[in-house]
């Protein structure tokens, strides 16, 4: 089972969200999203993550490089997976749902409280701008690009919207970390914890890995 530590970095909340991507660059817990789970999708784009965490909320940085771009869409709550895409999906030890974050290349947001692929509750409009999110890209939608692109996307998830006490965080957390691009020329679903299922899922809590506080 993967496993990784998340530092605390108490200036990440004092800092503007465009400004720590320095900062995480050097004080982070760095991992890359590099395992090819399906035959039948053997791309692998260069992705890299640096994760921490401030008193209040969970910082990741992601760095990716990669054949194609594209980002159609532009409000939250939409399928983000079919553009260029980041995902965080997370589980607390005592709860039998899950939850996903999915970030296009532009910051758009979806996100949901899980039971499964199929069962969810939406974040509230509230809850998703408690999200705070940065990237290195104009926020304006597109049609898929042609063409080596990298981009790079830093967001900030508060604590208490992952239902943890950032005054009593538990040891660890469960997750998983995913690049996909499901509507693109080439299609592509890679990991950080590596899942053992026939054909691509990302909704399976029984392959996350450890985070530990």
């Amino acid at each position: 089972m993967k496993r990784l530590k998340v530092p605390c970095l108490v200036a990440l909340d004092v800092l503007d969200l465009s400004s720590v991507g320095f900062l995480l660059e050097n004080k982070a817990q760095r991992e890359y999203i590099n395992v090819i789970n399906w035959s039948g999708y053997p791309y692998k784009p260069i992705v890299i993550f640096d994760i921490a965490r401030s008193n209040v909320s969970l910082y990741i940085r992601f760095f990716v490089k990669g054949n194609s771009l594209k980002a159609v869409y532009s409000t939250d709550n939409s399928p983000v997976h079919k553009d260029s895409c980041v995902e965080f999906f997370m589980k607390r030890l005592d709860s039998e749902g899950y939850m996903n974050f999915e970030f296009n290349c532009l910051g758009v947001c979806d996100a949901a409280y899980r039971f499964s692929r199929d069962v969810k509750q939406p974040l509230s409009q509230d809850e998703y701008k408690s999200i705070r999110r940065y990237s290195s890209m104009e926020r304006k939608p597109f049609a898929e690009k042609k063409g080596v692109y990298s981009w790079e996307l830093v967001v900030a998830i508060p604590l208490k919207l992952m239902g943890l006490d950032p005054e009593n965080l538990p040891e660890k957390i469960l997750g998983n970390f995913y690049k996909c691009a499901d509507e693109t020329t080439a299609p592509h679903f890679v990991s950080w914890s590596r899942i053992e299922t026939d054909t691509p899922d990302f909704h399976r809590p029984d392959f996350f890995g450890e985070i530990y506080f």
